[in-house]
């Protein structure tokens, strides 16, 4: 055979090689950021346009949660936390939407206290998508009930509900991050 038939066999060999490569790095990008997000990954491409227009959202919270300083509460402010959650549960009894507007601002305030922006809801929820992908659905959740009560269209079931949902995300935004913690 001739040498350029070699070389075009090899150049071809070559791109194939590249492209194997490339989609399993596109593959193992993608499970990287499904086992990051979880559940937010699979609502995020459902709705996006595409999977790269999902990923490249998801990638850019990263990025900003990169930017953010989050930093642990100090045990005296969990433990105020806790007590300031006890009793918005104990509100719940006499006025269940204002226990459920509590239970909003309070996990606003811990989120700030944290190091997290709290400018807007989807913002918020977004930052938190990053470092909470089990609970953020349950702050979606509990948002659209507290949002749909003040349009009249939630009773105090579904307030039930919201509180529930706040309470799953205020238990992860509380927890003691690592072992010095613990220790102190």
């Amino acid at each position: 055979m001739n040498t350029w038939i070699w070389v075009i066999i090899a150049i071809v060999a070559a791109i194939a090689a590249l492209a194997v490569i490339s989609l399993a790095l596109r593959s193992r990008r993608s499970q990287v950021l499904r086992e990051r997000f979880g559940p937010e990954y699979d609502r995020v491409a459902a709705d996006a346009p595409t999977k790269r227009d999902a990923e490249s959202e998801l990638r850019a919270r990263a990025e900003r949660r990169e930017q953010l300083e989050i930093r642990p509460l100090s045990t005296e402010q969990r433990e105020s936390y806790r007590a300031h959650w006890s009793a918005v549960q104990a509100e719940f009894v006499d006025d269940p939407a204002r226990a459920v507007a509590e239970a909003d601002s309070l996990i606003q305030n811990v989120m700030r206290e944290r190091g997290y922006p709290v400018d807007d809801f989807d913002t918020r929820a977004a930052d938190l998508s990053v470092d909470h992908p089990d609970v953020v659905e349950n702050y979606r959740a509990g948002h659209g009930i507290a949002t749909a009560h003040e349009r009249g269209k939630a009773g105090t079931e579904e307030l039930r509900k919201a509180l529930q949902h706040y309470r799953a995300l205020f238990e992860k935004l509380l927890e003691v991050e690592n072992e010095a913690e613990v220790a102190r």
